[in-house]
């Protein structure tokens, strides 16, 4: 009965792992992305509400995407919709960095470096999680 509870944990760090390294790649891709491309300051046009998924027991909770508006040098104007979301909504008329890709000025992203910090952060409390969890598994009676 206990290689169960070991092969659940194991399930457990393989899911987390995936997940770690799959927001990892897409992250740097798309920094490597927009390294190249101009940066330019957008004006904050509204917000567009969402929801977190409220996965792992968690409760759900708003969420704002801030959707901007840019010109490029020649002064055409285009909008774009934040992938970055905050937890109050961004005031109308403030400013956000944006990366636009300078062949179609439609593709842009918000330059935020904010989630490769989230994700070291994270990295230590799965790592205790998962310590925790082979403990557990380890000492749990089994009658």
């Amino acid at each position: 009965m206990r290689i169960v509870l070991y092969v659940i944990w194991a399930l457990f760090v393989a899911g987390v792992i995936f997940a770690l390294v799959r927001s990892l790649r897409k992250t740097k891709r798309q920094e490597k992305l927009i390294a190249g491309w101009p940066k330019v300051q957008a004006t904050v046009t509204g917000n567009v509400a969402g929801w977190t998924h409220g996965g792992g027991g968690s409760t759900r909770s708003r969420r704002f995407y801030p959707t901007y508006q840019f010109a490029d040098p020649n002064g055409t104007l285009y909008a774009g919709e934040s992938e970055v979301s905050y937890a109050n909504q961004q005031v109308p008329g403030s400013l956000l960095e944006v990366a636009y890709n300078p062949a179609n000025p439609n593709q842009s992203f918000q330059v935020a470096s904010e989630s490769k910090m989230v994700i070291g952060c994270l990295m230590p409390v799965f790592v205790f999680f998962a310590l925790l969890l082979f403990w557990a598994a380890g000492a749990f009676p089994l009658g």
